[in-house]
């Protein structure tokens, strides 16, 4: 998927607030979204849900064939409601939830010394086992790669060097990355 402009990424952003807040308050996901012809291309994306700050919710679907706009609504109320790390957002929370978008670039397998942190988010799979992580994750925290493989390898729950055995899958991908707060719309207000 080429990269977003603006009013793209701005009706990217309602779709995932309009979902959010009817998933929570409504129990139920809007059915009716705007006709966008780029939101129709299949591309992988993950769903961040912020409140004050702090993560709240986390959500993603790697490259298929499914549309942007499906896996944006998808992972917004998931996020939401289904995060095994989280409860589920509460009505009164709604406003205060900001939310960012990462939309992905398809997944190619990269060697450890190719690694750019803010740039590569990764992907370590062993057999069923995988982690992912975001390539904001590691810019956040100032990783290096050989601590971001590592911290991949354990959200896999995979010991932590596992990156270097035989068997280890790593791929890497990139991620177009947008905020509510990148266009100045408050938590909760809809995207101007």
């Amino acid at each position: 998927m080429s990269s977003l402009a603006s009013a793209e990424k701005l009706l990217v952003l309602e779709i995932a607030r309009s979902v959010l807040t009817s998933a929570v308050v409504q129990r139920d996901v809007p059915q009716k979204f705007p006709e966008c012809e780029f939101a129709q291309q299949a591309a992988g994306a993950f769903v961040t849900l912020r409140r004050r700050g702090r993560l709240r919710g986390c959500i993603g679907q790697m490259a298929s064939s499914d549309s942007l706009l499906q896996v944006v609504k998808q992972c917004a109320r998931a996020a939401a409601l289904d995060d095994p790390r989280f409860e589920a957002v509460r009505p009164e929370e709604v406003p205060e939830i900001e939310i960012e978008i990462s939309v992905l670039s398809p997944a190619a397998e990269i060697a450890a010394d190719q690694i750019e942190i803010g740039r590569h988010g990764l992907i370590v799979t062993r057999g069923r086992q995988r982690g992912v992580l975001l390539p904001q994750v590691a810019a956040e925290f100032r990783w290096s790669p050989e601590r971001f493989l590592e911290e991949t390898c354990a959200k896999a729950g995979m010991e932590r060097d596992a990156w270097r055995h035989p068997g280890i899958r790593v791929e890497a991908f990139t991620a177009e990355v947008f905020s509510e707060s990148e266009f100045r719309v408050q938590p909760g207000e809809p995207a101007k």
